[in-house]
Protein backbone atom coordinates (compact mmCIF):
# COMPACT_ATOMS: atom_id res chain seq x y z
CA UNK A 1 0.00 0.00 0.00
CA UNK A 2 1.27 3.80 -1.06
CA UNK A 3 0.97 6.43 1.50
CA UNK A 4 -0.95 8.42 -0.21
CA UNK A 5 -4.08 5.16 0.15
CA UNK A 6 -4.23 5.77 4.27
CA UNK A 7 -6.83 6.96 5.90
CA UNK A 8 -6.10 9.81 7.90
CA UNK A 9 -6.41 7.49 11.09
CA UNK A 10 -4.15 5.08 9.06
CA UNK A 11 -1.62 7.88 8.05
CA UNK A 12 -1.51 9.40 11.44
CA UNK A 13 -1.25 6.18 13.49
CA UNK A 14 1.55 4.99 11.98
CA UNK A 15 3.28 8.73 11.53
CA UNK A 16 2.77 8.53 15.96
CA UNK A 17 4.80 5.08 15.51
CA UNK A 18 7.54 6.59 13.48
CA UNK A 19 6.45 3.93 10.57
CA UNK A 20 5.85 6.94 8.15
CA UNK A 21 7.30 10.83 8.42
CA UNK A 22 4.68 13.82 7.12
CA UNK A 23 7.52 14.22 4.23
CA UNK A 24 6.96 10.56 2.90
CA UNK A 25 2.95 11.44 3.05
CA UNK A 26 3.26 14.30 1.83
CA UNK A 27 5.39 13.30 -1.16
CA UNK A 28 3.16 10.30 -2.28
CA UNK A 29 0.20 11.98 -2.31
CA UNK A 30 1.71 14.82 -4.09
CA UNK A 31 2.85 12.25 -6.82
CA UNK A 32 -0.74 10.85 -6.70
CA UNK A 33 -1.88 14.50 -7.64
CA UNK A 34 0.67 14.32 -10.86
CA UNK A 35 -0.58 11.25 -11.91
CA UNK A 36 -4.56 11.78 -11.91
CA UNK A 37 -5.08 15.65 -11.83
CA UNK A 38 -4.62 15.95 -15.81
CA UNK A 39 -7.75 13.54 -15.61
CA UNK A 40 -9.52 15.01 -12.40
CA UNK A 41 -9.33 18.64 -12.29
CA UNK A 42 -9.75 18.55 -8.74
CA UNK A 43 -7.10 21.84 -8.29
CA UNK A 44 -7.61 24.89 -8.80
CA UNK A 45 -3.99 26.33 -7.10
CA UNK A 46 -1.63 23.55 -5.86
CA UNK A 47 0.97 24.97 -3.05
CA UNK A 48 3.51 21.74 -3.41
CA UNK A 49 7.02 24.19 -2.26
CA UNK A 50 4.96 25.64 0.74
CA UNK A 51 3.38 21.82 1.57
CA UNK A 52 6.67 20.21 1.02
CA UNK A 53 8.21 23.12 3.44
CA UNK A 54 4.92 22.60 5.95
CA UNK A 55 5.66 18.60 5.93
CA UNK A 56 9.33 18.89 6.95
CA UNK A 57 8.52 20.94 9.75
CA UNK A 58 5.92 18.61 11.20
CA UNK A 59 8.68 15.84 10.62
CA UNK A 60 10.81 17.94 12.63
CA UNK A 61 8.96 19.11 15.33
CA UNK A 62 7.20 15.44 15.51
CA UNK A 63 10.68 14.50 16.01
CA UNK A 64 11.40 16.54 18.88
CA UNK A 65 8.58 15.26 20.48
CA UNK A 66 6.15 18.18 20.23
CA UNK A 67 3.46 15.75 18.63
CA UNK A 68 0.56 18.35 17.72
CA UNK A 69 -2.35 15.61 17.66
CA UNK A 70 -3.80 13.21 14.90
CA UNK A 71 -4.27 16.04 12.14
CA UNK A 72 -0.10 16.76 12.49
CA UNK A 73 1.88 16.13 9.16
CA UNK A 74 -1.33 15.15 6.98
CA UNK A 75 -2.16 16.99 3.75
CA UNK A 76 -5.47 18.12 2.89
CA UNK A 77 -7.28 20.08 0.53
CA UNK A 78 -9.43 23.31 0.89
CA UNK A 79 -12.10 24.53 -1.28
CA UNK A 80 -11.37 27.81 -2.94
CA UNK A 81 -13.97 29.48 -0.91
CA UNK A 82 -12.23 29.42 1.85
CA UNK A 83 -9.54 31.91 2.67
CA UNK A 84 -5.30 30.53 3.30
CA UNK A 85 -2.81 32.88 3.55
CA UNK A 86 -0.98 33.70 0.40
CA UNK A 87 -3.07 31.27 -1.80
CA UNK A 88 -5.66 33.67 -3.91
CA UNK A 89 -9.57 32.94 -3.03
CA UNK A 90 -10.86 32.50 -6.45
CA UNK A 91 -14.20 31.11 -5.92
CA UNK A 92 -13.52 29.16 -9.50
CA UNK A 93 -14.75 32.83 -11.14
CA UNK A 94 -13.10 35.46 -13.27
CA UNK A 95 -14.74 37.38 -10.54
CA UNK A 96 -12.76 36.21 -7.46
CA UNK A 97 -10.33 38.34 -5.37
CA UNK A 98 -7.11 39.58 -7.33
CA UNK A 99 -5.13 39.90 -4.26
CA UNK A 100 -4.50 36.51 -1.98
CA UNK A 101 -5.22 37.18 1.59
CA UNK A 102 -3.11 38.21 4.38
CA UNK A 103 -4.45 36.63 6.51
CA UNK A 104 -6.09 32.47 7.33
CA UNK A 105 -9.63 31.89 7.42
CA UNK A 106 -10.64 30.65 11.35
CA UNK A 107 -10.42 27.24 10.27
CA UNK A 108 -7.67 27.36 7.82
CA UNK A 109 -5.89 28.98 11.10
CA UNK A 110 -7.65 25.97 13.62
CA UNK A 111 -6.23 23.23 10.88
CA UNK A 112 -2.64 25.17 10.92
CA UNK A 113 -2.24 25.11 14.37
CA UNK A 114 -2.85 21.00 14.22
CA UNK A 115 0.05 20.76 12.34
CA UNK A 116 -1.91 19.81 8.65
CA UNK A 117 -0.35 20.53 5.70
CA UNK A 118 -2.25 22.55 3.33
CA UNK A 119 -1.93 21.23 -0.25
CA UNK A 120 -4.15 23.54 -2.14
CA UNK A 121 -6.95 24.83 -3.00
CA UNK A 122 -9.96 22.56 -4.71
CA UNK A 123 -12.19 23.69 -7.27
CA UNK A 124 -15.97 24.78 -6.63
CA UNK A 125 -18.70 25.20 -8.58
CA UNK A 126 -18.21 29.34 -9.42
CA UNK A 127 -19.07 31.11 -5.95
CA UNK A 128 -20.42 27.73 -4.82
CA UNK A 129 -23.56 28.03 -6.63
CA UNK A 130 -24.34 24.52 -8.11
CA UNK A 131 -24.37 21.07 -7.62
CA UNK A 132 -22.06 20.18 -10.55
CA UNK A 133 -18.16 21.51 -10.31
CA UNK A 134 -18.11 21.47 -14.45
CA UNK A 135 -14.13 22.40 -13.82
CA UNK A 136 -14.13 18.53 -11.99
CA UNK A 137 -14.58 15.32 -13.37
CA UNK A 138 -16.43 12.72 -10.70
CA UNK A 139 -13.94 10.38 -9.22
CA UNK A 140 -15.00 7.06 -10.60
CA UNK A 141 -16.51 8.03 -14.00
CA UNK A 142 -15.42 10.90 -16.24
CA UNK A 143 -17.89 11.26 -18.48
CA UNK A 144 -19.77 11.97 -15.17
CA UNK A 145 -20.22 15.03 -13.19
CA UNK A 146 -18.53 15.26 -9.94
CA UNK A 147 -21.39 16.98 -7.98
CA UNK A 148 -20.84 20.46 -6.12
CA UNK A 149 -20.01 22.59 -5.21
CA UNK A 150 -17.33 21.17 -3.30
CA UNK A 151 -16.57 18.94 -6.42
CA UNK A 152 -13.31 19.42 -6.22
CA UNK A 153 -12.74 18.31 -2.04
CA UNK A 154 -14.64 15.15 -3.07
CA UNK A 155 -12.47 14.22 -6.21
CA UNK A 156 -9.47 14.87 -4.67
CA UNK A 157 -10.37 12.82 -1.77
CA UNK A 158 -11.77 9.78 -3.37
CA UNK A 159 -8.71 9.64 -5.25
CA UNK A 160 -6.35 10.08 -2.61
CA UNK A 161 -5.20 13.08 -4.00
CA UNK A 162 -5.27 14.42 -0.64
CA UNK A 163 -6.08 12.31 3.22
CA UNK A 164 -9.13 15.07 3.50
CA UNK A 165 -10.55 18.31 2.39
CA UNK A 166 -13.05 21.03 3.51
CA UNK A 167 -16.15 21.32 1.91
CA UNK A 168 -18.98 24.63 2.32
CA UNK A 169 -22.48 23.02 1.90
CA UNK A 170 -25.57 25.41 2.08
CA UNK A 171 -27.96 23.46 0.28
CA UNK A 172 -25.98 19.68 -0.40
CA UNK A 173 -23.04 21.58 -1.34
CA UNK A 174 -20.72 18.65 0.96
CA UNK A 175 -22.91 15.80 0.97
CA UNK A 176 -24.01 15.86 -2.82
CA UNK A 177 -20.26 15.52 -4.01
CA UNK A 178 -19.47 13.00 -1.29
CA UNK A 179 -22.42 10.82 -2.31
CA UNK A 180 -21.52 10.93 -5.72
CA UNK A 181 -17.42 10.01 -5.57
CA UNK A 182 -17.96 7.65 -2.71
CA UNK A 183 -16.47 9.37 0.13
CA UNK A 184 -17.76 10.37 3.42
CA UNK A 185 -19.00 14.33 3.81
CA UNK A 186 -19.68 15.76 7.34
CA UNK A 187 -21.90 19.26 7.96
CA UNK A 188 -22.49 20.33 11.39
CA UNK A 189 -24.21 22.04 13.30
CA UNK A 190 -25.16 25.32 11.62
CA UNK A 191 -22.80 28.04 13.76
CA UNK A 192 -20.35 24.98 15.63
CA UNK A 193 -17.99 26.24 13.10
CA UNK A 194 -16.83 30.38 12.49
CA UNK A 195 -17.03 31.21 8.91
CA UNK A 196 -14.95 34.10 9.06
CA UNK A 197 -12.85 34.56 6.07
CA UNK A 198 -15.32 32.42 4.20
CA UNK A 199 -16.36 33.37 0.92
CA UNK A 200 -20.52 33.53 1.27
CA UNK A 201 -22.95 32.27 -0.88
CA UNK A 202 -26.15 32.63 1.64
CA UNK A 203 -25.14 33.89 4.80
CA UNK A 204 -28.04 31.98 7.03
CA UNK A 205 -27.75 28.66 5.36
CA UNK A 206 -23.92 28.01 4.80
CA UNK A 207 -21.40 25.29 6.86
CA UNK A 208 -18.04 24.13 6.21
CA UNK A 209 -16.95 20.69 6.99
CA UNK A 210 -14.56 17.77 6.25
CA UNK A 211 -14.61 15.53 3.57
CA UNK A 212 -12.56 12.38 4.20
CA UNK A 213 -12.74 8.70 3.01
CA UNK A 214 -14.37 7.33 6.74
CA UNK A 215 -16.42 8.31 9.59
CA UNK A 216 -13.51 8.16 12.02
CA UNK A 217 -11.77 10.42 9.44
CA UNK A 218 -14.32 13.01 9.83
CA UNK A 219 -14.76 12.93 13.47
CA UNK A 220 -11.11 13.61 13.64
CA UNK A 221 -11.08 16.53 11.59
CA UNK A 222 -14.33 17.76 13.42
CA UNK A 223 -12.39 17.49 16.28
CA UNK A 224 -9.83 19.44 15.53
CA UNK A 225 -11.78 22.23 13.94
CA UNK A 226 -13.66 22.71 17.08
CA UNK A 227 -11.18 21.59 20.16
CA UNK A 228 -9.01 24.82 18.54
CA UNK A 229 -9.01 28.27 19.28
CA UNK A 230 -9.49 30.57 16.32
CA UNK A 231 -7.96 33.90 15.40
CA UNK A 232 -10.21 37.32 17.52
CA UNK A 233 -12.75 37.93 15.65
CA UNK A 234 -13.43 34.56 14.57
CA UNK A 235 -16.42 33.43 16.14
CA UNK A 236 -18.99 31.61 14.70
CA UNK A 237 -21.97 32.59 13.42
CA UNK A 238 -25.39 32.59 14.93
CA UNK A 239 -26.71 28.76 15.95
CA UNK A 240 -30.48 27.46 15.67
CA UNK A 241 -31.52 27.76 19.22
CA UNK A 242 -34.95 24.99 18.71
CA UNK A 243 -33.35 21.98 20.50
CA UNK A 244 -35.19 18.97 21.82
CA UNK A 245 -33.27 18.23 24.71
CA UNK A 246 -29.24 19.12 26.13
CA UNK A 247 -27.31 19.49 22.78
CA UNK A 248 -24.19 17.01 22.85
CA UNK A 249 -21.65 19.67 21.30
CA UNK A 250 -18.83 18.09 19.71
CA UNK A 251 -15.61 18.43 21.04
CA UNK A 252 -12.61 16.28 21.36
CA UNK A 253 -14.57 13.05 22.77
CA UNK A 254 -16.08 12.76 19.29
CA UNK A 255 -14.81 9.73 17.50
CA UNK A 256 -17.27 7.26 18.05
CA UNK A 257 -16.32 3.19 19.36
CA UNK A 258 -15.38 0.67 17.14
CA UNK A 259 -18.11 -1.38 18.85
CA UNK A 260 -21.01 -1.63 16.03
CA UNK A 261 -23.63 -1.86 18.94
CA UNK A 262 -26.25 0.70 18.15
CA UNK A 263 -29.09 -0.95 21.02
CA UNK A 264 -31.21 1.72 22.92
CA UNK A 265 -31.00 4.12 19.52
CA UNK A 266 -34.28 5.45 17.94
CA UNK A 267 -33.87 5.75 14.13
CA UNK A 268 -36.43 7.49 12.37
CA UNK A 269 -37.48 6.07 8.45
CA UNK A 270 -39.29 9.14 6.61
CA UNK A 271 -42.53 8.10 5.13
CA UNK A 272 -42.46 10.88 2.87
CA UNK A 273 -40.05 13.29 1.14
CA UNK A 274 -36.96 11.39 1.33
CA UNK A 275 -38.04 8.41 -0.86
CA UNK A 276 -40.39 9.89 -3.13
CA UNK A 277 -38.79 9.93 -6.66
CA UNK A 278 -35.21 8.21 -6.23
CA UNK A 279 -33.83 5.86 -8.42
CA UNK A 280 -34.71 2.46 -7.74
CA UNK A 281 -30.98 1.31 -7.08
CA UNK A 282 -30.41 4.00 -5.03
CA UNK A 283 -32.88 3.41 -3.01
CA UNK A 284 -32.10 0.03 -2.82
CA UNK A 285 -28.76 0.47 -1.56
CA UNK A 286 -29.71 3.08 0.53
CA UNK A 287 -32.69 0.85 2.41
CA UNK A 288 -29.76 -2.04 2.35
CA UNK A 289 -27.91 0.07 4.61
CA UNK A 290 -30.85 0.55 6.99
CA UNK A 291 -31.29 -2.69 7.29
CA UNK A 292 -28.06 -3.23 8.89
CA UNK A 293 -28.30 -0.61 11.17
CA UNK A 294 -31.33 -2.40 12.34
CA UNK A 295 -29.06 -5.45 12.39
CA UNK A 296 -26.91 -3.34 14.86
CA UNK A 297 -29.53 -3.30 17.48
CA UNK A 298 -31.20 0.16 16.33
CA UNK A 299 -34.54 0.45 16.47
CA UNK A 300 -36.31 1.66 13.16
CA UNK A 301 -39.77 4.00 13.50
CA UNK A 302 -41.33 5.22 10.83
CA UNK A 303 -41.76 8.95 11.09
CA UNK A 304 -43.44 12.36 8.80
CA UNK A 305 -41.04 15.04 7.57
CA UNK A 306 -42.80 18.15 8.69
CA UNK A 307 -43.71 20.58 6.00
CA UNK A 308 -42.26 18.78 3.66
CA UNK A 309 -44.30 20.53 0.75
CA UNK A 310 -42.44 23.41 1.54
CA UNK A 311 -38.94 22.56 1.36
CA UNK A 312 -37.87 23.56 -1.77
CA UNK A 313 -39.55 26.63 -2.18
CA UNK A 314 -38.06 27.79 1.81
CA UNK A 315 -34.84 26.77 0.85
CA UNK A 316 -34.75 28.85 -2.73
CA UNK A 317 -36.53 31.42 -0.89
CA UNK A 318 -33.81 31.96 1.38
CA UNK A 319 -30.35 31.30 -0.59
CA UNK A 320 -31.53 33.22 -3.88
CA UNK A 321 -31.88 36.74 -2.81
CA UNK A 322 -29.31 36.33 -0.20
CA UNK A 323 -26.40 35.14 -2.57
CA UNK A 324 -27.47 38.11 -4.82
CA UNK A 325 -27.30 40.38 -1.81
CA UNK A 326 -23.69 39.17 -1.35
CA UNK A 327 -23.03 40.07 -5.07
CA UNK A 328 -24.97 43.56 -6.07
CA UNK A 329 -21.56 45.56 -6.43
CA UNK A 330 -19.95 42.89 -8.67
CA UNK A 331 -22.92 41.88 -10.56
CA UNK A 332 -24.01 45.45 -11.31
CA UNK A 333 -20.13 46.29 -12.45
CA UNK A 334 -18.75 43.36 -14.36
CA UNK A 335 -21.35 40.85 -14.94
CA UNK A 336 -19.82 39.96 -18.17
CA UNK A 337 -17.20 37.87 -15.95
CA UNK A 338 -20.08 35.57 -14.21
CA UNK A 339 -20.71 32.12 -15.74
CA UNK A 340 -23.62 32.37 -17.03
CA UNK A 341 -25.80 29.49 -14.91
CA UNK A 342 -24.82 31.49 -12.11
CA UNK A 343 -25.62 34.99 -13.55
CA UNK A 344 -29.02 34.34 -14.20
CA UNK A 345 -29.61 32.96 -10.71
CA UNK A 346 -27.93 35.80 -9.19
CA UNK A 347 -30.05 38.25 -11.65
CA UNK A 348 -32.99 36.33 -10.70
CA UNK A 349 -32.53 37.04 -6.73
CA UNK A 350 -33.18 40.66 -7.33
CA UNK A 351 -36.26 40.14 -8.43
CA UNK A 352 -37.52 38.27 -5.16
CA UNK A 353 -40.13 40.46 -3.10
CA UNK A 354 -39.12 41.25 0.63
CA UNK A 355 -41.95 40.04 1.21
CA UNK A 356 -40.97 36.51 -0.16
CA UNK A 357 -38.27 36.27 1.70
CA UNK A 358 -39.57 36.81 4.99
CA UNK A 359 -41.79 34.53 4.39
CA UNK A 360 -39.47 32.39 3.46
CA UNK A 361 -37.61 32.96 7.00
CA UNK A 362 -41.30 32.19 9.20
CA UNK A 363 -41.46 29.35 7.18
CA UNK A 364 -37.91 28.34 8.34
CA UNK A 365 -38.60 29.07 12.10
CA UNK A 366 -41.93 26.58 11.69
CA UNK A 367 -39.34 23.96 10.41
CA UNK A 368 -37.23 24.09 13.67
CA UNK A 369 -40.11 24.19 15.72
CA UNK A 370 -41.47 21.06 13.58
CA UNK A 371 -38.21 19.27 13.42
CA UNK A 372 -37.85 19.51 17.32
CA UNK A 373 -40.73 17.43 17.66
CA UNK A 374 -39.18 14.97 15.12
CA UNK A 375 -35.89 14.58 16.95
CA UNK A 376 -38.53 14.24 20.54
CA UNK A 377 -39.50 10.85 18.84
CA UNK A 378 -36.01 9.40 17.38
CA UNK A 379 -32.26 10.41 17.71
CA UNK A 380 -32.06 9.89 14.81
CA UNK A 381 -33.01 10.21 10.65
CA UNK A 382 -31.53 7.95 8.46
CA UNK A 383 -32.39 9.04 4.08
CA UNK A 384 -30.81 8.93 1.14
CA UNK A 385 -28.21 11.93 0.43
CA UNK A 386 -29.34 12.27 -3.29
CA UNK A 387 -32.21 10.97 -5.32
CA UNK A 388 -29.71 9.37 -7.92
CA UNK A 389 -26.22 8.84 -8.60
CA UNK A 390 -23.81 11.12 -10.59
CA UNK A 391 -25.44 12.03 -14.21
CA UNK A 392 -23.52 12.75 -16.91
CA UNK A 393 -21.61 16.03 -17.93
CA UNK A 394 -24.13 17.49 -19.37
CA UNK A 395 -27.16 16.94 -18.60
CA UNK A 396 -30.04 18.98 -17.33
CA UNK A 397 -32.72 17.08 -16.52
CA UNK A 398 -34.15 13.45 -15.59
CA UNK A 399 -37.43 12.06 -15.74
CA UNK A 400 -39.12 10.50 -13.37
CA UNK A 401 -40.63 7.02 -14.09
CA UNK A 402 -44.12 9.00 -12.89
CA UNK A 403 -43.66 11.50 -15.61
CA UNK A 404 -42.03 14.12 -13.34
CA UNK A 405 -39.29 16.30 -15.21
CA UNK A 406 -36.96 18.06 -13.00
CA UNK A 407 -33.92 19.66 -13.22
CA UNK A 408 -30.84 18.26 -12.34
CA UNK A 409 -29.84 21.02 -9.78
CA UNK A 410 -32.89 20.67 -8.02
CA UNK A 411 -33.13 16.92 -7.71
CA UNK A 412 -29.57 17.08 -5.73
CA UNK A 413 -30.58 19.57 -3.16
CA UNK A 414 -33.86 18.22 -2.31
CA UNK A 415 -33.17 15.76 -0.27
CA UNK A 416 -30.39 17.94 1.45
CA UNK A 417 -31.90 20.81 1.77
CA UNK A 418 -34.01 20.34 4.46
CA UNK A 419 -30.84 20.36 7.08
CA UNK A 420 -29.68 23.39 5.95
CA UNK A 421 -32.89 24.94 6.44
CA UNK A 422 -32.78 23.84 9.87
CA UNK A 423 -29.33 24.02 11.01
CA UNK A 424 -29.31 20.03 11.94
CA UNK A 425 -25.90 18.06 11.82
CA UNK A 426 -25.84 15.98 8.41
CA UNK A 427 -23.88 12.91 7.33
CA UNK A 428 -23.32 11.68 4.23
CA UNK A 429 -21.55 8.09 4.01
CA UNK A 430 -21.21 5.46 0.85
CA UNK A 431 -23.32 2.86 0.21
CA UNK A 432 -24.08 0.86 -2.79
CA UNK A 433 -23.54 0.18 -5.54
CA UNK A 434 -26.32 1.63 -7.58
CA UNK A 435 -27.92 -0.70 -10.11
CA UNK A 436 -25.43 1.27 -12.41
CA UNK A 437 -22.06 0.37 -10.72
CA UNK A 438 -21.93 3.89 -9.02
CA UNK A 439 -22.22 4.53 -5.15
CA UNK A 440 -24.78 6.18 -3.36
CA UNK A 441 -25.52 8.26 -0.12
CA UNK A 442 -26.86 7.42 3.64
CA UNK A 443 -27.58 10.43 4.87
CA UNK A 444 -27.83 10.66 9.10
CA UNK A 445 -29.15 13.74 11.11
CA UNK A 446 -29.47 14.25 14.33
CA UNK A 447 -30.55 17.06 16.57
CA UNK A 448 -28.73 20.20 16.84
CA UNK A 449 -25.41 19.83 17.73
CA UNK A 450 -25.60 16.24 18.44
CA UNK A 451 -22.67 15.14 15.98
CA UNK A 452 -22.09 12.78 18.09
CA UNK A 453 -25.23 10.66 16.92
CA UNK A 454 -24.66 11.08 13.57
CA UNK A 455 -20.83 9.98 13.61
CA UNK A 456 -21.81 6.71 15.82
CA UNK A 457 -24.52 5.55 13.89
CA UNK A 458 -22.15 6.03 10.75
CA UNK A 459 -19.11 4.14 12.15
CA UNK A 460 -21.21 1.26 13.43
CA UNK A 461 -22.27 1.05 9.66
CA UNK A 462 -19.04 0.95 8.48
CA UNK A 463 -17.85 -1.75 10.95
CA UNK A 464 -20.34 -3.78 10.24
CA UNK A 465 -20.75 -3.69 6.33
CA UNK A 466 -16.71 -3.76 6.21
CA UNK A 467 -17.37 -0.93 3.40
CA UNK A 468 -14.44 1.20 4.65
CA UNK A 469 -12.03 1.51 1.41
CA UNK A 470 -9.04 3.11 0.04
CA UNK A 471 -8.89 5.36 -2.82
CA UNK A 472 -10.74 4.74 -5.67
CA UNK A 473 -9.23 3.92 -9.15
CA UNK A 474 -9.20 6.60 -11.48
CA UNK A 475 -9.16 5.84 -15.49
CA UNK A 476 -7.01 6.88 -17.79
Amino acid sequence: MQPYELTLAGAAAAIRAGELSPVELTESVLGRIGAVEDRLGAYVTLAADSARQAALRAEREIAAGRHRGPLHGIPFGLKDLIDAAGLPTTASSRVGAPHPPATDSAVAARLSAAGAVLLGKTHTHEFGYGLTTPQTRNARDHDRIAGGSSGGSAVAVAAGAATFALGTDTGGSIRVPAALNGVVGLKPTYGSLPLHGVTSLSWSLDHIGPLTRTVEDAALVLTALVGSQGPPGAAATTAPTVRSGPPAAPGPDLPPPESADLTGLRIGIPRQHYFERVDPGVEASVRAAIDQLHACGAELMDIDIPLARYLQATQWGLMVPEATAAHEQTLRSVPELYGEDVRVLLEAGALVPAGDYLRAQRSRALMREAWTEVFQQVDAVAAPSVPMAAVRAGQQSVQWPDGTVEAVSDAYVRLCAPANITGIPALSLPVGPDGTGLPAGLQLMARPFDEATVLRVGRAYETASGSVGGPVPVAA
